[in-house]
């Protein structure tokens, strides 16, 4: 070997290939070959500082503000146990709350489904005005 100064040696413990054109990690300043610089080849400790991503508290999905240098896990977990507006009861927030109106039907839907003639709002099987025996107007719109 010629010139033994030029290159240095990947800092990754696994890998220590001689590299003549060696990168530096931005995060945590170590010297790796093109297989290791990314952060998760590298397993980087200072990885933290450089994500740039906003976490998001689990409970209340709400994203959580974490300044430079500040460990995520950390301040998600304080806002968790802090000022976190997660409410179990609205979890279990019932769907289908629309009754049908028919006498003897006790199906609900998710949505509203108002009859044009007499208002009700029904189910989807009693939608149409024969359906439900409408009495809004003296003619039935269709006959479906």
């Amino acid at each position: 070997m010629e010139l033994p100064w030029l290159g240095e040696h990947c800092s990754e413990r696994t890998c220590k290939q001689l590299d003549f054109l060696p990168l530096k990690c931005d995060a945590c300043g170590e010297v790796f070959c093109k297989d290791h610089i990314r952060y998760d080849d590298h397993k980087c400790s200072s990885a933290y500082k450089k994500n740039v991503q906003v976490p998001v508290c689990p409970l209340c999905n709400t994203p959580i503000p974490v300044q430079k240098g500040e460990i995520p896990d950390i301040v998600v977990g304080a806002h968790m146990d802090k000022n976190c507006k997660y409410n179990p009861a609205q979890q279990k927030q019932k769907i289908f709350t629309n009754k049908c109106v028919k006498p003897g039907c006790k199906r609900k839907e998710m949505m509203k489904v108002v009859c044009e003639q007499c208002g009700g709002s029904f189910c989807i099987k009693h939608r149409h005005p024969l359906d439900h025996d409408c009495r809004g107007s003296s003619q039935p719109v269709s006959k479906a």
